[in-house]
């Protein structure tokens, strides 16, 4: 269930209740594919501030599979985490597996990364593996094509797509209907679905996905299939032409999109929700992300004498106590603790971003109509 509270010139700030929580909207959610995020605890995601996980569909569907995770009393028992988690459909994970995978009409058959297995994964089974992990927010099947790609293969995306959507939906009611999903739930708590537009550049099939997916009805809209590919004023003239289509009392969700000033300008435009692993990745290799909103590759000699703190205004405590001269020994020698301090901090400022920027649209002066 979705609250909106309050909208400017700088955001929407609303809320998500969950069964597992309620989340402040606009946030961002650290991506643990496999219920668990390189470098960092569950404690130290919660001490930075997250408060929801998502995790993957694809993944965790081959290993360790969703029977077990049921048996455990489904992800966020099996995991030990308390708050609410969104899992992406899997959807993205397949159709990047090119090669080794085979679109039909009613999913797609590839093989396995791990072992190459023969797999097949549809709108019907998406719905069955997330319902069975116990997810709060679920994501619809989608055919997620680059951004790129040219017009035709773009309407083949769009129409499967939607015929997906459709196919998403019935599952995920009948799952409902059937009492088989309702671990920790009540009516008002359900697992949320989530459609996906696609349409890659192409205006007139992004407005085509966005309706006719309002017109089935979900919990919440994402838009996928950008910041893969496309500049970044390509990505903000389609949030242009999506978000004012996108109904005022739904969540929005961008997927797939990191940076900070990227995430800052798309909330702007009314986007509610985001998800990247970029903030980690940087932080393994290397780049650290200040609070200050500069960034400085630790792995660099001249950090090799720098015995200042790695960040003092840091949200985290570790790059407030740690000097960069440390940072920078611990990263060129692979130590997993330089991982863990590195990636506590980029996730930290990400979060800290979020929560600035909830404070400014509460304490906004120039209110607008909500969009």
């Amino acid at each position: 269930m979705f609250e909106l509270l309050q909208t400017s010139t700088i955001g929407r700030r609303g809320r998500i209740t969950t069964a597992h929580g309620v989340i402040e909207t606009p946030f961002f959610m650290p991506v643990g594919t496999c219920g668990a995020m390189k470098g960092l605890s569950h404690d130290n995601l919660i001490e930075l501030g997250a408060q929801i996980l998502l995790c993957n569909t694809y993944h965790l569907h081959l290993q360790p599979g969703e029977k077990i995770v049921e048996q455990a009393g489904g992800l966020h028992e099996f995991i030990s985490w308390k708050k609410p988690i969104l899992t992406d459909s899997g959807g993205f994970q397949v159709f990047s597996l090119r090669g080794i995978s085979k679109i039909e009409e009613n999913g797609v058959h590839f093989q396995s990364h791990l072992n190459g297995d023969a797999l097949f994964l549809g709108p019907e089974e998406a719905m069955r593996i997330q319902h069975a992990l116990g997810s709060d927010i679920i994501m619809c099947f989608d055919h997620c094509p680059p951004a790129t790609a040219k017009r035709d293969v773009q309407m083949q995306a769009v129409e499967r797509t939607l015929r997906w959507a459709v196919e998403c939906k019935k599952a995920h009611d009948t799952i409902l209907s059937r009492g088989s999903s309702t671990r920790g739930r009540t009516s008002k708590t359900c697992a949320l679905l989530f459609g996906i537009v696609q349409g890659g550049l192409e205006r007139d099939l992004r407005e085509k996905c966005a309706q006719e997916l309002i017109n089935i009805g979900f919990d919440g809209y994402a838009i996928g299939g950008l910041a893969v590919g496309e500049t970044e004023e390509e990505m903000y003239s389609m949030l242009d032409v999506v978000c004012p289509m996108l109904p005022a009392d739904k969540p929005r969700y961008l997927m797939g999109v990191g940076r900070i000033e990227q995430m800052m300008a798309a909330v702007a435009k009314g986007i509610d929700m985001f998800d990247c692993v970029l903030p980690m990745r940087e932080a393994r290799h290397g780049t650290i992300w200040l609070s200050d909103g500069s960034r400085i590759r630790i792995s660099n000699s001249e950090f090799r004498h720098d015995h200042s703190v790695i960040d003092a205004e840091s949200p985290s405590p570790l790059s407030r106590l740690h000097k960069k001269s440390y940072l920078h020994h611990l990263i060129r020698a692979s130590e997993r603790l330089g991982e863990t301090i590195a990636c506590a901090q980029n996730l930290g400022v990400t979060l800290k971003a979020f929560e600035d920027i909830r404070q400014s649209i509460e304490t906004s002066s120039a209110p607008s109509r909500a969009r």
